[in-house]
């Protein structure tokens, strides 16, 4: 007879989830006694059962960081069985603490199978996303419709905000919907496909973009449709483009790459004054005791001259009890003017490749080394200078301090320049790639390449040799954090 029946107030109602799972295992009350559902199924079917137990007092639960990770992923999935296969699996454990290293179990074989199908779906939703622009001026904003196999819409948010943060827009699927006004981020109802307009002129605009940087090999067919199934097309303007861009593409990427425009966007003197309002208003404590206060304080930096032509601070970004904390060289053109670090196409090879290696960018910090952009303005363009030793110890004392609220038990230092500022002094990176220096107090120091380089690399397999070799360096701080 089941004993208690859990309803969650919604699909991907985690820290319900969680709450109810403690309760219940510290009571004794095994997997079968319990009866999981969702408010929906609820509403369907009447909720039954009797009040949850306390958690008698002196008792702990201690569980694997590895089964909170995958169970937060897992909880994202569409079979309404995976809430009793969690319980199932948490009941397990107080008496098998290595079961999750046992990939022959069933319910261990089912929950690997669950997080990737999940982590695949978050991954097509991030490549075939496609945008509409509506409304013009102060009305202008950006909706699009995508159909996920799994609840991930609000797992998977936070990716498309450092990737558009200065875009207002709008995602519909049918499940949910997630909203960014610039500032906010807003989990609503779902929606139909008729909800979203169907085309407009930035579908042309795309269209080009798409056609510039095309991959031949995507028009081998197994391989294509492996990375873009055939559901997806109808989503997405570029698909009626792919039989005629066999010639050519090479080199229209390249020169994408060469001529991409790095002029300021036409609001930059905006936000510049915005942000400078903003610093001058605040009433910043002197000494900072969180990472909010001392981003406060870095709006208004002075310690270098590149405030000057900059358009704003580009502080770090992260959890404050980041295991792992990344730090780059300072913020490009595209950081430079969202005031956010790694959004710009660095930051997409960041993205991509730590994904590749199995580290959660949401548990990450990162930042830069300076947090100024320093450029030279050549014509229409505004090129890329390296920062000088002055001005990265001049910024040294936010990184500093950025660590110490931190305490995080690995950093990586991206580029010579953030070695540089993390050790103090001058260090070979191609040398001494994939080392790890324990500096004076203790904090271990992880070194590489930054992921800028591998742009900037011309022929193809010399890049994609070189992304290999920073996709291994990114498995060596994965296995060094876990």
């Amino acid at each position: 007879m089941v004993s208690y029946s859990v309803t969650l107030a919604g699909e991907t109602d985690f820290a319900g989830w969680r709450d109810a799972a403690r309760r219940l295992v510290l009571n004794d009350v095994p997997p079968q006694d319990v009866v999981w559902q969702t408010q929906a199924s609820a509403d369907l079917f009447g909720a039954g059962g009797i009040s949850l137990p306390e958690v008698p007092d002196g008792k702990i639960l201690n569980v694997p960081r590895e089964f909170v990770d995958a169970a937060e992923g897992v909880i994202c999935h569409r079979d309404p069985a995976r809430l009793a296969l969690l319980y199932r699996l948490l009941w397990r454990l107080r008496d098998e603490p290595h079961l999750l290293k046992i990939a022959s179990d069933p319910d261990v074989a089912v929950l690997r199978e669950m997080a990737k199908s999940v982590r695949r779906d978050i991954h097509k939703m991030r490549a075939f996303v496609r945008f509409v622009r509506i409304g013009e001026g102060e009305d202008e904003r950006y909706v699009a419709w995508f159909e996920p196999e799994h609840y991930i819409v609000e797992r998977n948010a936070p990716f498309f905000i450092r990737r558009f943060t200065g875009m207002r827009w709008t995602i519909f699927t049918p499940h949910a919907s997630a909203d960014w006004d610039g500032e906010k981020l807003s989990i609503g109802p779902g929606a139909t496909r008729n909800d979203v307009p169907r085309e407009d002129t930035s579908n042309e605009l795309w269209r080009t973009y798409f056609s510039s940087i095309f991959n031949p090999a995507r028009l081998k067919v197994k391989a294509m449709q492996a990375e873009m199934p055939k559901k997806y097309w109808r989503n997405l303007p570029e698909a009626s483009l792919i039989p005629d861009l066999i010639r050519g593409a090479d080199a229209a990427a390249r020169r994408m790459l060469e001529t991409m425009p790095t002029m300021p966007a036409p609001h930059h003197a905006k936000i510049q004054e915005r942000v400078w309002k903003k610093a001058s208003e605040e009433q910043v404590p002197e000494v900072a005791s969180n990472l909010g206060e001392l981003r406060a304080q870095a709006d208004g930096c002075r310690r270098c001259p590149l405030w000057r032509d900059a358009t704003q601070t580009v502080f770090g970004e992260g959890p404050e009890n980041a295991k792992i904390v990344f730090v780059g060289e300072q913020p490009g053109d595209q950081e430079d003017l969202a005031g956010r670090p790694f959004v710009g196409p660095a930051g997409r090879v960041f993205d991509e490749v730590i994904e590749q290696a199995g580290i959660d960018r949401e548990k990450l910090y990162v930042t830069n080394a300076v947090k100024h952009f320093k450029f030279v303005p050549r014509g229409k363009r505004r090129l890329h200078q390296k920062p000088n030793a002055g001005e990265v110890n001049a910024c040294r004392w936010w990184i500093d301090n950025e660590l110490k609220m931190i305490k995080p038990e690995l950093v990586v230092a991206m580029g010579a320049t953030a070695a540089q500022s993390l050790l103090g002094k001058a260090v070979p990176i191609t040398r001494m790639r994939g080392q790890t220096v324990t500096r004076e107090d203790g904090l271990k120091v992880f070194l590489t390449i930054h992921p800028s380089f591998i742009l900037r690399i011309r022929e193809k397999e010399e890049a994609r040799a070189e992304r290999g070799r920073f996709l291994k360096d990114m498995q060596a701080v994965a296995k060094l954090a876990s």
